[in-house]
């Protein structure tokens, strides 16, 4: 079979969460060829319509869908799909409705909180005029204020933390925040507590939860937020990036714990119709509550990132893990018909 592995239009000159992308696809080059596959790179930009030339020149038989941005917007991550869907062309990963819903991080929560699913108050977004509390939990009024579209943590550092606001106040300082987080942004309820990301893999069997992970903020003193922010994930010489290992091992006491956050990142994946592969991001309060912060329906499949790592514990190889989202891309419903 022939899969052209699709991902974004990237220089040497982008920043490192873009130029992962790199590592991502020779990282599913390599697993394909060990599959018996051979396999193509086509970088996607705003000419959907040379894509899709290039895609039916090469005879492609699959597509691997690596996009997280299109035109370095990651609010456009969704066009790709769309336009395979539109091909009939078979493709790995989330369907476009899917991708759309939760890359759209207010649209995902609103339909997390109508199923019953425990998500973070919110204020926004901006651009726009509804500066009310949406949501339900009963949390303080330390705020964090995130990108509506962005993902990789673009924008999130200390200043993003707001204490002690009203939600006028916070829903003000929006505008100002917008320009640095890719020009939509939102306030979401701080949960202070613990982080954990949980990774699902599709499978001839369903969806399977792999390993949970926690994210441990080592040597943070209280004057800093216990973020996952993008020095922590990006940048090599800050405090940040090594000193927020994951950690798999767990005390008995956790169990009821895991258990829940692993029936909830299946109630996701449900809930938002997910196939292929996908990473579900959790705080736990001090009492002990699961809270789903966001989903990310095309999680970094780089070596060295969270979603290879829980594949390694749970005893998964790396290329039996492509093997699954190129399967699973494989069925029926990814050229147009639903399972």
């Amino acid at each position: 079979m022939h899969v052209a592995i699709v991902h974004d239009t990237i220089t040497d000159a982008d920043a490192p969460d873009a130029r992962d992308v790199f590592a991502q696809a020779e990282a599913v080059a390599r697993a394909l060829e060990q599959l018996g596959h051979s396999s193509c790179r086509i970088a996607c930009s705003l000419n959907l319509l040379a894509v899709e030339a290039e895609l039916r020149r090469r005879r492609v038989d699959l597509v691997f869908n690596l996009v997280e941005s299109i035109g370095g917007q990651g609010r456009l991550i969704h066009l790709l799909p769309f336009c395979l869907d539109a091909m009939a062309m078979p493709y790995t990963g989330a369907r476009a409705e899917a991708m759309m819903l939760t890359s759209g991080k207010v649209m995902s929560k609103g339909w997390l909180a109508s199923a019953g699913i425990p998500t973070p108050s919110w204020i926004g977004p901006w651009p726009g005029r509804d500066a009310c509390v949406h949501g339900s939990d009963a949390g303080g009024d330390t705020w964090i204020i995130k990108s509506v579209w962005e993902h990789a943590s673009i924008g999130l550092d200390e200043q993003s933390i707001v204490r002690q606001s009203d939600p006028a106040t916070v829903f003000s300082l929006l505008r100002s925040r917008a320009p640095l987080l890719g020009g939509a942004c939102f306030a979401e309820r701080f949960i202070a507590g613990r982080e954990f990301n949980l990774s699902v893999l599709d499978g001839p069997r369903g969806p399977e939860v792999l390993p949970p992970a926690e994210i441990i903020f080592e040597g943070y003193t209280d004057a800093m937020p216990r973020i996952v922010d993008y020095r922590a994930k990006w940048d090599e010489d800050a405090f940040e990036y090594h000193h927020t290992p994951r950690r798999f091992n767990f005390d008995a006491t956790d169990t009821g714990l895991l258990e829940r956050l692993e029936a909830l990142a299946l109630q996701c994946w449900h809930r938002f119709n997910l196939m292929g592969y996908a990473r579900v991001d959790f705080r736990v309060d001090p009492a002990g509550n699961p809270w789903v912060l966001e989903i990310n329906a095309n999680p970094c499949l780089s070596p060295d990132a969270g979603f290879a790592a829980a594949l390694e514990r749970a005893g998964i190889a790396y290329a039996d893990a492509i093997g699954r989202i190129v399967d699973d891309g494989l069925l029926p419903d990814k050229a147009g018909t639903d399972r």
